[in-house]
């Protein structure tokens, strides 16, 4: 079994082809589409499309205007890019420790890291759970950040009655091919601002005044012009394609993969040795992205790794979401960090793991997943 897969149906199909029949395969009609859908999705006014999140947050930044000398933080607990497109602009990333229960950066951590080169904000919602954005929109106002929102993990996800997406100044989406929403490669950047909005739009293809697909429509060709040095990080119409429909079935996947997290929970409460995921805060809407347990190491004969590899011997595929950041190689040999600089993430960073949650995963599939973990967590018992 693997940990992830995605899928594809007769509508998917049917919009690839009539996109690669058209001839217009790039930036065009169908990621319009898409952008539009999304947006109204997201309760935003504005969702460009482009290759990655990881293009969405550097866009993001760069618009913003954060670069040298700036700082921005963030949590040591996300994926590499998280941090490393803060670097790309040419700023700090500064660390603020994890809740420990949720994984969540914490709010408290955030403050206690402002300076006065801070710039902004990137929250990170871990699995798909959302982060305490009253606190940290308060704390952003206080001393006049921005927020970036990295909700890779967080499509369906909702705060305090309020779409993941529309809240902060930006948010950053990831359509991966092991997203909830897949597109193979892809991402959307969404805003309420027209001005950010427009300016992401420009930069994020070469910084030209105008792409293909308008240079070329019915309104007569226009020549284009390079207004800014800008990326090569547009959305092509045939992962746009893909992404029309996904995101069509996006909330009654939801309501599946809710049934599978309470199977889950129902297993795992009981099991001495590991720790399910914290219970979902009132008043939110967990986008069940990853179901990721925290392995009780101190009551076990093995570690996370030899966790992993039984389960790999027994056909079931993990994934480990993630180790902390401050604890590889360049940030540690860059910044000086020691493991301990950031306890929490370094605890649930040597522990957690992910198992295979996806909508058509059958009885029987997650019936395999919960044996074997069962049996190898009883058998490796100190």
């Amino acid at each position: 079994m693997v940990f992830g897969a995605p899928r594809f149906f007769k509508e998917e199909l049917k919009e690839v082809l009539e996109t690669l029949r058209s001839g217009w395969w790039g930036t065009g009609p169908k990621c319009q589409q898409f952008e539009q859908d999304f947006g109204c999705f997201a309760h935003s006014r504005h969702a460009i499309a482009v290759n990655s999140a990881t293009a969405a947050m550097h866009l993001g930044l760069d618009a913003l205007g954060i670069g040298p000398g700036d700082e921005v933080i963030t949590s040591p607990l996300t994926f590499v890019s998280t941090a490393n497109v803060i670097i790309h602009v040419g700023a700090k990333p500064v660390f603020a420790d994890v809740d420990k229960i949720t994984g969540n950066i914490d709010p408290k951590a955030i403050e206690e890291k402002i300076t006065k080169r801070t710039k902004a904000i990137i929250p990170v919602h871990l699995h798909g759970r959302p982060c305490n954005l009253e606190a940290i929109t308060k704390i952003a106002k206080k001393h006049k950040l921005y927020v970036l929102e990295d909700a890779a993990h967080a499509a369906e996800a909702w705060y305090h009655g309020r779409k993941i997406g529309s809240i902060s100044d930006m948010t950053a989406f990831s359509f991966y091919a092991t997203k909830n929403i897949a597109t193979g490669e892809g991402g959307m950047l969404c805003t309420n601002n027209p001005q950010w909005a427009e300016i992401v739009r420009i930069r994020r293809l070469h910084g030209i005044s105008a792409d293909a697909w308008k240079r070329y429509s019915s309104s007569g060709y226009q020549p284009y012009e390079a207004i800014y040095p800008g990326y090569k990080y547009n959305l092509t119409d045939i992962a746009a394609s893909l992404g029309i429909h996904q995101l069509k079935r996006a909330p009654a996947n939801l309501i599946i993969r809710q049934k599978y997290w309470k199977i889950y929970n129902q297993a795992f409460s009981k099991l001495d040795g590991v720790i399910p995921p914290a219970p979902i805060e009132p008043n939110t809407v967990h986008a069940m992205h990853l179901y990721a347990l925290n392995l009780e190491l101190e009551k076990l004969t093995i570690n996370r790794n030899q966790f992993i590899d039984l389960m790999t011997q027994a056909k079931i595929g993990c994934g480990v979401h993630f180790t902390a950041l401050h604890t590889h190689h360049y940030y540690r040999k860059t910044f000086g960090y020691q493991p301990q600089d950031f306890p929490n993430a370094y605890w649930i960073g040597e522990r957690t793991v992910s198992l295979p949650f996806y909508p058509h995963m059958s009885q029987k599939d997650l019936n395999d997943v919960i044996e074997a973990v069962t049996q190898i967590i009883t058998r490796h018992k100190k």
